[in-house]
């Protein structure tokens, strides 16, 4: 049996599918990139952090030159770590959000190190620079480490602005043509997406604009390009949305909650919740 198996091995074809660039050493470029731009769990050592830099450098060089050519990659190289202090202090102040809207939030340390939803807005952020530069695919690979990494998937080439708080996080989907402003609050399970899939759709806005500080609860589900969530405005948990809403709306299910006491149930004298 282990003969014939062998067998069938040898005959096995792999597809003629050929990826340019390195999966593996671009992923360590996420992970150095974010390490580096928060060194919080090492002591801060500026020339390693300079040569550590150097090497994604290098390497984000490398594997765009496969994509396109070398000059557009020393182009598009500089221009990133031309804009890498800024995107910096974007985060800064995106983690500071986090310790200021979340209780369990201890410190700015605790926030980088651990909430998922920060680790994935700092590598859309990154991401989504190098999408706005005209880089092919790797931004699409940063999002997807991120992605397997906390389960929330954000398209580098959604628009987000300052302050985006996503709690809990598992589960948030952000669509490409999704357009979010400043200081908003996405809860777990949210889906900006779009109300349907076509091919011929690649190029028109299919995802939700959700305005400045808004607030979606965990599981909501927004749908379509000419959908507008007004500034100021709170969508409930598990509401399903595919039309505007104007500034200041609260939007939510109306639900029928029953509860019955159990049969011979003795209700205790003192109980708090």
């Amino acid at each position: 049996m282990i003969k014939k198996t062998f067998e069938l091995i040898n005959k096995f074809q792999p597809l003629p599918v050929q990826i340019p660039i390195d999966k593996c050493k671009l992923e360590e470029v996420v992970k150095t990139l974010f390490s580096q731009m928060f060194p919080v769990c090492e002591r801060i050592d500026m020339g390693d952090i300079h040569e550590k830099l150097k090497d994604c450098a290098r390497e984000l060089s490398v594997n765009i030159a496969r994509l396109k050519d070398q000059q557009f990659a020393n182009e598009a190289v500089y221009k990133f770590f031309s804009r890498f202090p800024e995107i910096q202090d974007l985060l800064y102040e995106d983690a500071k959000c986090y310790l200021k809207n979340d209780p369990a939030a201890k410190s700015l340390e605790e926030v980088i190190i651990t909430y998922p939803g920060f680790f994935a807005l700092s590598v859309y952020r990154m991401a989504h620079e190098l999408h706005v530069l005209g880089v092919p695919l790797i931004p699409r690979l940063f999002g997807e480490y991120a992605h397997s990494k906390v389960g929330i998937d954000i398209h580098p080439a959604a628009k987000i602005g300052k302050n985006l708080f996503l709690d809990h996080g598992t589960g948030i989907v952000i669509g490409e043509t999704a357009e979010i402003g400043d200081n908003v609050k996405i809860y777990q399970g949210v889906t900006l997406g779009a109300l349907y899939v076509e091919k011929k759709l690649s190029d028109v806005k299919r995802h939700p604009t959700v305005e400045d500080n808004v607030v979606i609860y965990a599981n909501a589900t927004l749908l379509g390009g000419e959908t507008v969530i007004g500034h100021d405005s709170t969508i409930g948990g598990g509401a399903w949305l595919t039309q505007s809403v104007i500034p200041y709306s609260l939007v939510y299910n109306s639900v029928d909650v029953k509860i019955r006491t159990v049969k011979n149930f003795v209700q205790p004298l003192d109980f708090i919740i």
